[in-house]
């Protein structure tokens, strides 16, 4: 085979849902510019169906918190160390790490020490906590994606390469939503006041939040029996945790849907949401929404300590301010979400307000995320092949 015919091999590893989204965006971006590209490493459904070959399964990194991965790191270990072997004794020409940074910026650096391109897509928060990690990731990365304008910045006085590419989900997702529509497809009526919950998509958010989510919607029906509730599950085994804690709260008027998580928030009035990338979604779908969390004791502690920023919300770090409510940790209890929900029904004016702001920032989002992301990655190949000439 030719030079100029050989396949151009790219290296890519997503630990979660979010990740397998951006993934495949930007692995189709590059297949339709490069044809012949291959990918391998560790992949989603979504990069798989598009010919991405995964050597472990991606459920295998998706673990959540400080603490709780410690129970999993042998194996976590064992599989980041299978994988620098892989693409050292078979180097691809590029490593991509999509999100996951405490797995992949180290694998990035060893390949990187080898004199691999690598390229990290979608920034850590490294500019709200634990900010000392920006030397590690100096030197494990040789470009930065970031979804959001303020992360860029944070990486040019760090004098880190870094292209703002905007965010996939800004570019998906009209910026008018048709909420009558999907009330409908929902069995709702045009008139109905309806709260979507989503507490969170792994195991153990469903398992620590799900019980305060539905203890809170208890409370708002109590005092607004009218309310209705609809709960979109991440996966079958979500929904099967979600189904076993329903079965304590019998009188609720609750819709649990097998996925649909952008149609339950498009047909609700606001949305009591887990903090995390799902707040994104919900910014630009226009919803007015409650965001809360609650970590382990230690981890809290950990967390808190490290924080540089006041807020956790997507929402509020993009405006950089409070728009929305955060009520975490010991503040996170049934009558404060409650009340806070409720606000958004007692003063109409506030939801108004608050999508006349997300309709801008979902435009100020809306960049073509996944061809400027591709763009980048075309561009540090092509620096490496005109290197390799030298």
């Amino acid at each position: 085979m030719s030079e100029k015919n050989k396949p151009i091999r790219i290296g890519i590893v997503v630990g979660e849902a979010s990740g397998d989204i951006l993934g495949s965006g930007l692995m189709a971006a590059l297949k339709a510019r490069l044809p012949n590209v291959q990918f391998e490493g560790i992949a989603g459904p979504r990069m798989l169906a598009l010919g991405a070959e995964s050597l472990f399964p991606m459920e295998r990194l998706s673990v959540m918190g400080l603490v709780e991965p410690l129970k999993r790191l042998p194996e976590l270990l064992k599989i980041r160390r299978s994988l620098r072997r892989h693409f050292t004794d078979n180097p691809p020409d590029l490593f991509i790490g999509v999100d996951s940074p405490d797995f992949t910026l180290t694998l990035e650096a060893a390949l990187k020490a080898e004199g691999i391109p690598t390229v990290h897509y979608v920034s850590p928060s490294v500019w709200a906590w634990r900010q000392g990690r920006i030397k590690k990731i100096a030197r494990a990365v040789d470009h930065m994606l970031t979804l959001l304008p303020f992360e860029a910045k944070f990486y040019r006085e760090n004098q880190v390469p870094v292209t703002f590419v905007g965010h996939p989900l800004a570019d998906e997702i009209p910026l008018q939503v048709d909420t009558v529509s999907e009330r409908k497809a929902l069995g709702f009526e045009r008139d109905d006041r309806v709260i979507a919950l989503l507490p969170g998509s792994r195991g153990g958010e469903v398992r620590m939040l799900g019980p305060l989510f539905l203890q809170t919607a208890r409370w708002c029906h109590q005092r607004h029996p009218d309310i209705k509730f609809v709960i979109p599950a991440a996966s079958q085994q979500r929904m099967v945790e979600i189904e076993e804690q329903l079965k304590d709260y019998p009188e609720l008027p609750i819709t649990l849907l097998d996925g649909q998580s952008r149609r339950a928030v498009s047909a609700a009035d606001c949305v009591l949401i887990a903090s995390g990338t799902a707040t994104l979604e919900t910014m630009l779908l226009k919803k007015p929404m409650v965001v809360t969390y609650k970590l382990g004791r230690l981890t809290s502690m950990i967390v808190s300590r490290m924080l540089h920023t006041p807020w956790v919300s997507l929402p509020n770090l993009l405006a950089q301010k409070e728009l929305v409510p955060e009520i975490l940790q010991n503040d996170a209890i049934p009558e404060n979400l409650g009340a806070a929900l409720m606000r958004y029904f007692d003063d109409p004016l506030l939801g108004d307000h608050l999508q006349r702001e997300f309709f801008e920032m979902h435009q100020q989002l809306r960049r073509n995320a996944s061809e400027r992301a591709a763009d980048a990655v075309l561009g540090l190949l092509d620096a490496g092949s005109e290197s390799d000439k030298q």
